[in-house]
């Protein structure tokens, strides 16, 4: 069977946006990603362990192509020194490392973080992959397949509504979780093909290039929960990684993640300065409805036209879901929505809750404190208490 992982495009392009801003500002940093499991699979993931090791191993000889430098040369907000960089860059097996302790799979990631931040998506991509092989393939594709086919029609018939002042556009965020690579090919084809007028992008750098969609992403968590150890105050380390981020792109790649330490802690570092710079803001944990209302208030607090500025939703989204949550916002805000698991393992089987996240950098821990029960993750439960303490976030 070919290995999982064909290019170092395979992944999302947060992973290279965020890269690019810690290459330039911190590139003596050292991390440790760790891999967990949120659900209960049907079956021990410890069962994967040589699997994982083959896959990694695999991973670890890939180099990224000509054609593909060249195609992130064409996005303007990677710099040349950056894709330089990438010209020479493999990933170091040495730096990952797989274990079982019982029936858990152990993976951990660790040394500089330029050369380790990258493994993240392409591990749960391995995971997911080789977890699923053990079901029903073809049952599973069927189903899929019929699945793909209603939400399609449910597109089709929300075009129908009543024409609105802005249009419905989603994206795909679904790397991390897809029930394989070929599924997930197929159904970002069948997007692009069947609902071009929503369907809008890709978080997959690969399958962007490949079906001439635009590349979705800006940062995720670790970035954010670096500068935790970047030796500014810990009260200012958002507010030092806005800053860092408005630097390295200066216009571009505009839309703000808000829940590392909480939307409340969050919007009180945003200031008329950030909130003028960043086109948005983006929800990936607690209600939504009351997440877009607090937005939209600071927004007019600030006295910032909200027909100006963007909310992307990405936190768990089915496309119900989303069309809701357009329904509510959609006439005072524009919007977008990042759907993940939904789009690329609806197949009939319980998808995989798998994370790899950032828990220790430059020797010290890093925490998110998530809005929703169960997404926040830390080794440290001293340093997490301070955290709360700090930003005044209640546990949840």
């Amino acid at each position: 069977m070919p290995p999982i992982i064909h290019s170092l495009l395979d992944t999302d392009l947060y992973k290279f946006t965020m890269w690019q801003a810690l290459l330039h500002r911190h590139p003596d940093a050292q991390s440790e990603y760790a891999f967990t499991c949120r659900n209960t699979p049907t079956y021990p993931l410890a069962q994967l362990l040589a699997d994982v090791e083959r896959e990694l191993d695999h991973l670890c000889v890939l180099t990224f192509a000509d054609d593909e430098l060249d195609y992130l040369r064409s996005l303007r907000y990677m710099k040349s020194d950056f894709v330089d960089f990438l010209t020479v860059f493999r990933f170091q097996r040495k730096f990952i490392r797989v274990e079982v302790d019982g029936e858990t799979l152990y993976i951990h990631a660790r040394g500089p973080q330029v050369h380790v931040t990258g493994f993240e998506i392409f591990v749960l991509a391995i995971v997911n992959e080789l977890y699923f092989r053990r079901a029903d393939q073809d049952a599973a594709l069927v189903e899929g397949r019929h699945r793909l086919q209603e939400k399609i029609a449910l597109l089709r018939a929300f075009g129908d509504e009543p024409e609105r002042k802005k249009p419905f556009a989603f994206f795909d965020f679904g790397t991390r979780r897809r029930f394989s690579g070929a599924w997930h090919d197929e159904v970002i084809r069948t997007l692009a093909t069947s609902v071009p007028q929503h369907f809008k992008g890709t978080s997959n750098v690969w399958l962007a290039r490949k079906y001439k969609l635009t590349p979705i992403g800006t940062m995720a968590h670790e970035y954010l929960q670096s500068y935790q150890s970047f030796g500014v105050r810990l009260r200012d380390f958002q507010k030092v990684a806005l800053e860092d981020w408005v630097q390295e792109y200066r216009g571009d790649l505009g839309i703000a993640l808000t829940d590392v330490v909480g939307m409340d802690a969050f919007l009180t570092d945003f200031d008329l300065y950030f909130a003028k710079l960043f086109d948005g803001l983006r929800h990936d944990s607690g209600d939504p409805i009351i997440w877009g209302e607090k937005a939209l208030a600071h927004y007019a607090k600030l006295r910032i036209d909200t027909q100006t500025k963007r909310l992307v939703f990405s936190d768990g989204l089915d496309l119900p879901l989303a069309l809701a949550l357009y329904r509510h916002f959609a006439d005072r805000v524009q919007t977008g929505f990042g759907i993940g698991t939904n789009l690329s393992n609806d197949v009939g089987l319980v998808p995989l809750n798998i994370v790899m996240k950032l828990i220790i950098c430059n020797d010290q821990p890093v925490a998110k404190l998530s809005d929703s029960p169960g997404k926040t993750m830390c080794t440290d439960e001293t340093f997490l208490a301070y955290l709360r303490q700090v930003f005044h976030h209640p546990a949840v």
